[in-house]
């Protein structure tokens, strides 16, 4: 088992490491910006280095920098936690250059996910569900043109090295692709340092749905059952829950399987998720796999029991899958919030002081948080300031949970999305589990309306 570890990330993720480091007896190391000099995770861990001014490009994302803190605080280990520097393959390849063990897949295997055609192809020949798309990168408009061509309209263009949201643009006819497809690409450009961009078939009103697995360094693999994410608003997830509403048992079974052999067969090892679109007849075709660990794992981990941190860590350390997780048993329904300072209405970031922060407790109420009374949310990252989750032993009870844990979060100085949440909860295609990627978009109108 690893010594010490150092803890690249900041906010609640890094709290979440540091907790479940101490469980392990391993002593834990912070990074911090300027900017999060009074943050929690400073002060919970160990030790704490500072990597620089506040912008992430200068701090979180400076790779010499997350390194030297590594080198002169010797630690064994590197947890990235989730965004950052997660899934950068380059970072990974520099820790093993380091002797520094990467808590996280394999530099190949992130490099792999990272190009989302290429991870399409690779879950194509493992008998995994695709979506209909073109044949690798479409570097041309003229090729573009004869892909959607062949596709049929309406298709969606995407950044093969993208995440979030950017780069991507629906075309619906030939005569908008040219303005579309030269957007893709400059956005592509100006997000990942790429302008390399593929066409799918633009599934008009999917949900969105995804498997946590873990695999171990000597060849297994397992799922942890799925997670239903399809409420967002521009690519970004607000509610999830697991199990999803739409998967029942046996489909639930044949796609779990379905990802275990293709990841099998890739070798893969640590904590992912394996992300599908279904369509409005039940389909389910693959979209990409963030080979890291997920904002909203802790659903998961209150309808399993199994500590997916704690796992990856085990794992990374080489311990076996079933010593690590054994047989876990999926029990009741969990669902879980993201509490952002934004305005509720219009979505504008709201940095600031909190003056008042109080989280709800209770039966079945989980709070992951960074956040505390006259804490400041900096405007240089995420708008993130908790993930509220319930857990119940059906999906009507945990709603119950949640509305109540909802009413019961006060934070002041700040807006957040407390009111909205609610509004989602109270909604009866939300009770009844009528739900698409869409979902807010119609609820936004009929609220207003």
């Amino acid at each position: 088992m690893f010594r010490k570890i150092l803890i690249a990330n900041r906010g609640e993720i890094a709290l979440r490491v540091i907790d479940a480091c101490k469980e392990l007896g391993i002593a834990t190391v912070a990074v911090y910006s300027e900017a999060d000099r009074n943050a929690l995770h400073v002060r919970f861990a160990d030790e704490a280095v500072c990597i620089g001014p506040p912008l992430s490009s200068e701090s979180y994302l400076n790779i010499p920098q997350v390194i030297s803190a590594a080198e002169i605080t010797n630690v064994d280990a590197i947890h990235p936690g989730y965004g950052f520097l997660s899934e950068n393959a380059n970072f990974a390849e520099v820790c093993e250059a380091s002797h520094i063990s990467f808590i996280g897949p394999s530099p190949n295997l992130l490099r792999m996910m990272g190009e989302k055609d290429q991870a399409r192809r690779e879950m194509s020949a493992a008998r995994v569900p695709v979506v209909p798309g073109s044949r690798g990168i479409v570097a041309v408009e003229a090729a573009a043109l004869a892909e959607a061509a062949r596709i049929k309209y309406p298709v969606i263009l995407k950044a093969s090295a993208g995440g979030g949201g950017r780069g991507m643009r629906v075309v619906r006819s030939a005569e908008e692709l040219p303005a579309a497809f030269v957007t893709a690409r400059n956005e592509a450009q100006q997000a990942f340092g790429t302008p390399d961009v593929y066409l799918e078939k633009f599934i008009a009103r999917p949900r969105h749905i995804e498997f946590q697995v873990l695999g171990d360094k000597h060849g297994h693999v397992m799922h942890l059952g799925e997670r239903e994410c399809s409420i967002q608003r521009r690519h970004q997830k607000l509610v999830e829950e697991s199990p999803s509403p739409a998967l029942d048992d046996q489909k639930r079974a044949e796609l779990g399987g379905r990802v275990v052999a293709a990841l099998e067969q890739m070798g893969y090892s640590s904590a992912g998720t394996v992300e599908f679109l279904m369509d409005e007849d039940g389909s389910v075709y693959f979209i990409e796999m963030n080979a890291r660990i997920q904002v909203e794992h802790p659903v998961t981990e209150m309808v399993t029991g199994v500590d997916l941190i704690k796992s990856q860590i085990r794992l990374a350390a080489g311990e076996k899958l079933e010593d690590v997780v054994g047989r876990p048993v999926s029990r009741g329904h969990a669902i879980e919030c993201r509490i952002n300072a934004e305005d509720p209405e219009t979505f504008v970031p709201c940095a600031g002081r909190i003056s008042v922060f109080r989280v709800p407790g209770g039966p079945g109420i989980r709070v992951d948080t960074a956040a505390y009374a006259d804490a400041v949310i900096p405007p240089y990252y995420d708008s993130l300031v908790a993930k509220l989750i319930a857990h119940g032993d059906t999906r009507a009870e945990a709603i119950v949970r949640m509305q109540r844990a909802l009413e019961m979060f006060v934070v002041e100085g700040i807006k957040t999305s407390i009111p909205l949440h609610r509004k989602i909860l109270a909604d009866g295609d939300f009770a009844a589990g009528r739900l698409d990627t869409h979902f807010l978009d119609r609820f936004a109108t009929v609220v207003a309306g």
